[in-house]
């Protein structure tokens, strides 16, 4: 079977989940893709706020991650500015043919901004990390500009969606979605037989709401 990862490197919960690739794989013996989609598309689709756009939320995002990159392990510097633009880096990582080489430079732009605190819409920061990873400077700066590459994200992001993704990072393996860094163990216990009551599912999922939110 074949792990997918999806991720936005505007994501600090992405660089945590992709700290732990080769953790997964060891502990499960399968292969992980990555897959890079456009946070932005998924929250507009849902009609969600950023976390980072909610300033309560975004004080305890910064703090929970503070905790976690400690568990792992990490060095958190975090970007220069949050929200920033990370369309460059996506459309690099969609243009990579390679899995083994798009994994590496997810990785690395991801290390890049959270742990290094770079600005990923500076060209030096991606040329640096391009090269680090065997690519050409001339060759990302056509690539990101290149029409395929533009809809091949956001038909990832739009495949995404559907397959009902809201959050990165989101790891698929088969039908079944798990967001966040944390879920790696729910993901490990997937894969070694853990299944979900899936008619107790249905059963609760048909249920009607008992109340709406007033939309303002």
């Amino acid at each position: 079977m074949t792990i997918e990862f999806f991720f936005d490197p505007i994501s600090p919960y992405a660089w945590l989940a992709g700290s732990r690739l080769d953790e997964l794989e060891a502990r499960t013996g399968q292969t992980i893709v990555v897959r890079p989609i456009l946070f932005a598309g998924l929250l507009k689709a849902h009609g969600h706020l950023g976390p980072a756009e909610i300033p309560a939320k975004r004080r305890y995002t910064f703090r929970d991650v503070m905790r976690r990159a400690s568990n792992y392990g990490l060095t958190l510097q975090g970007p220069p500015t949050h929200p920033f633009n990370p369309l460059k880096a996506l459309r690099i990582a969609t243009a990579i043919d390679t899995d083994s080489q798009r994994r590496a430079f997810a990785v690395d732009v991801m290390n890049a901004a959270w742990s290094a605190g770079q600005d990923l819409n500076d060209d030096a920061v991606l040329d640096d990390i391009a090269k680090g990873v065997g690519l050409e400077p001339d060759w990302w700066r056509k690539a990101i500009d290149d029409a395929d590459v533009k809809n091949k994200l956001i038909t990832t992001t739009q495949q995404a969606i559907d397959s009902d993704m809201f959050g990165v990072p989101t790891f698929r393996i088969g039908d079944e979605i798990f967001w966040g860094d944390n879920s790696i163990d729910d993901l490990v216990r997937c894969i070694e037989g853990q299944a979900v009551d899936e008619a107790k599912l249905a059963v609760i999922l048909s249920r009607e709401s008992g109340v709406a939110q007033r939309k303002r």
